[in-house]
């Protein structure tokens, strides 16, 4: 059982090594180009995924592997955003106070 859950375990991984090279761009890959690496991926199918994944793959600078950017998910978590409104609110109650009419 554990022999199966390894082989399908390695399985796995080669296919998701494949498919990260074959979806990488042209222009983001280190040391080789792209479709050298996919060669060497599949003819190793372990060994060549890990080189990938240490020399070839080049990773985002926010660290996350999976390319997600941390910042803001909604506008109310963005402080930008958050001060703009401030801001707005804060113009319009002085345009009232002085009497404008263009609000």
């Amino acid at each position: 059982m554990l022999r199966f859950v390894l082989i399908l375990l390695a399985v796995a991984f080669y296919i998701y090594f494949v498919i990260d090279v074959a979806r990488t761009p042209r222009g983001q890959t280190r040391t080789l180009p792209k479709f050298v690496w996919l060669l060497i991926v599949v003819l190793l199918p372990l060994i060549g995924g890990a080189l990938w994944l240490l020399l070839g793959r080049v990773w985002p600078a926010n660290g996350s592997p999976f390319g997600r950017k941390r910042g803001p998910v909604a506008p109310d978590d963005d402080p930008k955003f958050m001060r703009k409104l401030d801001d707005d609110v804060w113009s319009k109650k002085m345009r009232k106070r002085r009497g404008d009419a263009t609000s």
